[in-house]
């Protein structure tokens, strides 16, 4: 589980908060992910309060030895180093409340590792019992926080009998804590917010009873809980010096001593001394069954055994279910019974998530816990944590950090997020390879329709560019028809590098001679940099004296070692909506791939616009200018790359919802139209893909996920543009694209979980708790998770 950890009484100390380090030492070692979040100093009393008015500053602590009070405080986190694998483990203090720390805990720290299964606030320096302690205690106020926020949490207190308690009784409080905990996660009612649990600090409390309580209500009967003081003797006490004193004054009220008088007249100050024999009286008066009752029986057996000196007695632990408002939870009573087993059960597989980018690597930690329940897999932060070769494992992270001999050598047991070899598809000139091989067997394939006249070819210099074309009749029989025309009533071509993405190095050219100056220029640039006269090998000079205005924010410059496989595809002249400034726009598709193979396609789409509206190649910015180098590098009207857009905003979006375009220039049935067409285009794509088994290899243990980009033209038809693995999910997922990136990544682990046609899923998670148990058939994938399955195809391969 990652187990959200906080407290009211700071970080540790063996004046103050002499548990904390030794409990969440405990947490991490029964294999829990643990994020510690804490006031920076002693904030008991404080409830579930906010310091309204004041802006919270966060600190770093970095714990030492336990019971040492060794640990130290920095003003900047730890930064990670490349190729370094020092882990500190590193605390977030903040300048405020329990509360406060539980609310940054959960929304803006630790992102990276996930969504919390649950909050612990504590271990508290005393019990909390009763209203009059649970209505002020810092501790249940940073649990409730938690519980308002719709996060399970538990609030834990250690409900001392003597202050002369050793590490080894910490210990053991600790284990039984976390044992607890487990327990309670594994068997949590319904009607519960959170609980509110006092294990006794004793020894020998590992299998001691546990109770089941109600929080007994209870008064102030002695009047004022503050001691008037003179205001000459206040000097700003130190918080942790005085919870010392308070909780001193707990230990000697219990026989009902008042320990300070009231002084001083007039001007005065007020000092907060509780009254706890207000608390012990009404504990002494109730009905067996509440809170109070259950740690003051635990103490008078204590007190016994210790004067007999016999072993404590049976001590009792209490867990006091809570909703929300401070009631308690009817329904539970009696003995709670915790399993015999000691340690936590192995989970059904391994995960290990480590994303390019912490936008998606949350996305896919949410998606997992919303699907998977906690108790069937642990996150790892590497495959060293796998307990044998042979233990399910998933892992979604970079092509790069794949294991990829591990994969073969554990097909059944190992899952990851992409093929080993899928150029056919993802490289420019391989895929324009691919589908014109295809064609040639199955002429009346819908990739046909749907795909525009693609010339690939290979140049290594300028020079030899003629050489290369010398096949591309397509393009010499366009350039001859060129001839003589004005610019804007030529055919365009469109060049892309092969190799490139995001835009990079993409040029409109309708004449021989102004794909030669291409190559020229990119050829020059190339020089220019070998001779140390530009250290960037990705800025194109001409660009840059040609308008400097459009380089300050869109350089499309291309990295040298791309210069090689291009391929020039005819230009399509695009579909405008005039409710949308009439700027290009292309259509994003996620679509993933599944063993050998099935392919779906996320029916909930995006719309990627350029940045401003559409000029057709040949116009020039000012139609007073005729066109020429600055209109012709000008490739704002032509790339809706959203990597090279600015900013998104309402007037101007960049990146909406397909669906939200309909309109009079989209209406329904154009848009039905459209998703129709994708879906048969993209069936027949991995159709053509599968028949190229040397570029295109799916595993049986692996899944992918392309974003497939489309335009559409004047007429409503799709055609495809390119295929790109690894998609940046933050570019098109920010602002109203987020929650289709969310809906797609949930869709596709409860598709490649649930394994297709597999009873159990592939880690045989469909007996948990998760939502993937809930989805069967075919149907229920498409309309629970908006997947369309697109190609069901058995390819042979095991």
């Amino acid at each position: 589980m990652h187990i959200l950890v906080t407290n009211d009484d700071g970080p540790p100390s063996n004046q103050s908060s002499p548990y904390i380090h030794s409990f969440v030492t405990t947490l991490q070692s029964a294999g829990h992910t643990v994020s510690v979040i804490l006031p920076h100093q002693q904030r008991s009393w404080i409830g579930k309060a906010h310091f309204a008015a004041q802006v919270v500053k966060p600190t770093y602590f970095r714990p030492g030895n336990l019971h040492q009070d060794d640990g130290t405080t920095h003003a900047k986190p730890l930064q990670s180093k490349a190729g370094s694998d020092s882990e500190h483990e590193e605390w977030v203090l903040v300048n405020s409340t329990p509360a406060t720390a539980a609310q940054l805990g959960l929304f803006h720290f630790f992102q990276d590792r996930g969504p919390v299964d649950l909050v612990v606030s504590g271990p508290n320096y005393g019990r909390n019992t009763t209203s009059l302690f649970s209505l002020s205690s810092g501790t249940i106020g940073g649990a409730m926080e938690a519980a308002v926020c719709r996060k399970r949490a538990i609030a834990l207190s250690y409900a001392f009998f003597s202050r002369d308690h050793d590490p080894e009784i910490i210990a053991g409080a600790s284990s039984m804590s976390v044992k607890l905990i487990e327990h309670l996660m594994s068997h949590w009612d319904d009607g519960v917010d959170l609980y509110s649990v006092n294990v006794p600090l004793i020894e020998g409390i590992e299998g001691k009873r546990v109770m089941y309580t109600y929080a007994l209500q209870n008064y102030w009967a002695s009047g004022s809980s503050f001691t008037e003081i003179e205001a000459k003797d206040e000097e700003n006490e130190d918080p942790e010096e005085k919870e010392v004193e308070i909780r001193e004054q707990e230990g000697r009220n219990e026989g009902g001593e008042n320990v300070r008088k009231r002084r001083g007249h007039k001007h005065r100050h007020f000092s907060w001394t509780p009254k706890f024999s207000d608390v012990y009286q009404s504990v002494e008066t109730s009905e067996p069954g509440n809170d109070g009752w259950a740690v003051k029986e635990g103490l008078v057996r204590y007190v016994q055994s210790i004067k007999e000196g016999l072993l404590p007695a049976d001590i009792q632990h209490s867990v006091t279910p809570l909703k929300a408002n401070f009631m308690h939870v009817a329904g539970l009573k009696g003995e709670l019974k915790l399993s015999s087993q000691s340690s936590v059960p192995p989970p059904k597989f391994y995960a290990l998530i480590d994303y390019e980018d912490s936008y998606t690597q949350f996305i896919i930690l949410g998606a997992l816990s919303s699907l998977v329940s906690p108790k069937d897999y642990r996150l790892i932060p590497t495959n060293d944590g796998l307990p044998s070769p042979s233990s399910p494992f998933l892992q979604i992270s970079s092509y790069e950090a794949l294991p990829f001999q591990h994969i073969q050598d554990h097909p059944r047991t190992t899952l990851v997020n992409s093929c080993v070899i899928r150029k056919a598809l993802i490289r420019k000139h391989y895929l324009a390879h691919t589908i014109h091989t295809y064609l040639v067997k199955h002429a009346d394939c819908e990739l046909r329709f749907h795909v525009p006249v693609t010339l690939d070819f290979e140049v290594d210099y300028a020079e030899f560019l003629d050489e290369a074309l010398v096949e591309a009749y397509q393009l010499h029989e366009s350039f001859t028809g060129n001839e003589g025309k004005a610019a804007i009533d030529r055919e365009w071509w469109i060049l892309k590098p092969s190799m490139s993405d995001r835009g990079v190095g993409i040029r409109l050219f309708s004449t021989e001679q102004e794909l030669h100056d291409i190559f020229d220029q990119w050829e020059l640039d190339q020089s220019g940099s070998e001779d140390g006269e530009d250290d960037n090998d990705s800025i194109e000079p001409a660009l840059a004296d040609a308008n400097p205005s459009v380089t300050s924010k869109f350089d499309s410059g291309i990295i040298t070692s791309q210069l090689r496989h291009f391929i020039a595809q005819l230009y399509i002249s695009p579909l405008l909506l005039p409710e949308y400034q009439n700027r290009k726009f292309h259509i994003r598709t996620y679509v993933v791939s599944v063993g050998t193979i099935h392919v779906y396609v996320y029916k909930h789409m995006l719309a990627l616009f350029a940045e401003v509206p559409y000029r057709a190649p040949g116009i020039s910015v000012d139609p007073q200018i005729h066109y020429g180098l600055e209109a012709a590098l000008d490739m704002r009207p032509h790339l809706t790359n959203t990597c090279l857009q600015p900013t998104s905003s309402t007037t101007n979006p960049t990146v909406l919802p397909l669906h939200s375009l309909v309109s009079s220039s989209l209406p329904p049935a154009l848009l039905t139209s459209i998703t129709a067409q994708i879906y048969t285009t993209t069936s027949a794509l991995f159709r053509a893909a599968v028949a190229q088994p040397t570029n295109f290899q799916p595993l049986p243990n692996a899944f992918e996920v392309f974003g497939i980009d489309w335009l559409v033209d004047p007429e409503g038809k799709v055609q495809l543009l390119e295929v790109n693995a690894f998609p940046d999910f933050k570019q098109s997922g920010q602002e109203e694209g987020r929650s289709i990136v969310e809906g797609m990544w949930k869709g596709v682990l409860g598709i490649v979980l649930r394994g297709p046609g597999a009873d159990g899923g592939f880690f045989g998670v469909l007996g948990g708790e998760g939502e993937v148990v809930d989805v069967q058939e075919k149907g229920d994938v498409e309309s629970k998770w908006g997947m369309k399955e697109v190609l069901d195809l058995d390819i042979g391969r095991r």
